[in-house]
């Protein structure tokens, strides 16, 4: 039996990158799924991982809502140790 996933090769992003801000870092990684959409996951420093549900069309918009996100709600929403939504 030959399952498709297995021949998948995933292609990173090279817009992931590391963000710190306030004593907390974490890791945007952006990867291209199957259809060239784009996926958006963030890890934090406890490999804790955040994954949007939406797929982008560009691995550039992908990057501005990370941004976005952190600068509006801050890195501590994405950070588990702080607590998921708490600030």
């Amino acid at each position: 039996m030959n399952d498709d996933q297995d021949d998948y090769e995933v292609t990173l992003s090279p817009l992931s990158r590391t963000v710190e801000q306030n004593g907390h870092k974490v890791s945007i990684e952006i990867y291209q799924d199957e259809e060239d959409g784009w996926i958006l996951e963030i890890v934090d420093e406890e490999n804790n991982s955040t994954v949007w549900d939406d797929v982008f069309d560009s691995d550039q918009e992908a990057l501005d809502e990370a941004l976005d996100t952190i600068r509006e709600e801050g890195i501590e929403c994405l950070v588990a140790s702080v607590g998921w939504g708490e600030k």
